[in-house]
């Protein structure tokens, strides 16, 4: 009996796959080891697994790794109306964005941008 997902992993692909999606329901080890008959030890040693690979995708998907980023905020939206500009004109959105340099855009639009 083999396991696909992680070598040397001596229960099956159906019992790994209950183990993960207890975890993603965030059941605690002592629980998850009763309910699929298997011994703690075995459990946490899985859910470490699964908690290294998130720390590794994590670092892969970083915005702030090894690059120089430039942050910056924009107001888009209707048209000025006489004496009144920037955030305080009716119908604008804000948007927030970062520039990755030579790499990828993100942005985001902000709901509420009171200055605290």
């Amino acid at each position: 009996m083999s396991n696909k997902f992680i070598k040397r992993l001596k229960i099956s692909d159906a019992k790994f796959l209950e183990i993960l999606k207890y975890f993603v329901y965030d059941i605690e080890a002592s629980k998850i080891a009763e309910l699929t008959n298997l011994s703690r030890s075995s459990v946490n040693n899985i859910l470490k697994a699964f908690r290294l690979r998130i720390v590794v995708i994590c670092k892969q998907e970083s915005l702030f790794q090894d690059s120089s980023v430039e942050l910056d905020e924009s107001c888009f939206g209707a048209r000025r109306i006489r004496g009144v500009r920037g955030r305080g004109a009716r119908g604008k959105s804000i948007v927030f964005g970062v520039i990755k340099h030579g790499g990828k855009v993100y942005t985001q639009q902000l709901d509420n941008c009171s200055h605290q």
